[in-house]
């Protein structure tokens, strides 16, 4: 008797851990890809080029920003998909901020205020725990931008990492995030926040 779509829809996934891996591994790819332009361009104003020890403050706490403003994206339409849909969008919140010569951090916070308005308006329960995550990340990045450089990147750093255990709490729990997404933002976290803590602890060497 041939499967319904439902019993379909059921059947486990083939190979699960090699997608899951492939996740991880895009996350950490991408992660290289912002340390890479943080060095570029950071460094451009110290003799120019590719300068990993010229990663800056604003590299791993834009990168915090940007993931917690994703979750709240999904958790205030209801749509899991929000959130991949918002990581362009958010991604490119901090480039139009410099254009238009406002700090980042308005820019992020400003898209946070308008998303928890309407997931209230929608009446979204998941708004609130997303919103108090942003909330405590922005606080974090904001304190360690007023630190001595390295201080506060080691600071961003370990706050990039621990954002790692957000998404694994939403991948075990399967909710307000596709578990693409929080796979794909560990494997982010995990590398870029882990490189930005080794930078500073090697500068102060």
């Amino acid at each position: 008797m041939p499967e319904t779509p439902a019993q379909r829809a059921a059947r486990p996934a083939p190979w699960p851990w090699l997608r899951t891996a492939a996740w991880l591994v895009l996350g950490a790819l991408s992660a290289a890809g912002l340390l890479a332009a943080g060095a570029l361009l950071d460094g451009g104003g110290a003799g120019g080029g590719l300068r990993l020890d010229a990663v800056g403050v604003s590299t791993p706490a834009t990168a915090v920003g940007v993931a917690a403003l994703c979750y709240l994206a999904a958790a205030a339409t209801g749509r899991r998909w929000a959130a991949w849909a918002a990581v362009p969008v958010a991604s490119a919140l901090p480039f139009l901020a410099e254009v238009l010569d406002v700090p980042r951090w308005t820019a992020l916070v400003a898209a946070g205020v308008v998303l928890v308005a309407l997931g209230a308006l929608a009446r979204r329960a998941a708004t609130w725990p997303q919103a108090l995550a942003m909330a405590g990340w922005s606080a974090a990045c904001v304190v360690a931008l007023q630190l001595a450089p390295r201080v506060g990147l080691a600071l961003a750093g370990v706050a990039l990492a621990v954002h790692a255990a957000w998404d694994a709490v939403h991948y075990r729990r399967d909710v307000v995030v596709h578990r693409s997404l929080a796979v794909w933002c560990m494997g982010l976290d995990v590398l870029l926040g882990g490189a930005c803590v080794v930078l500073a602890v090697a500068a102060g060497a």
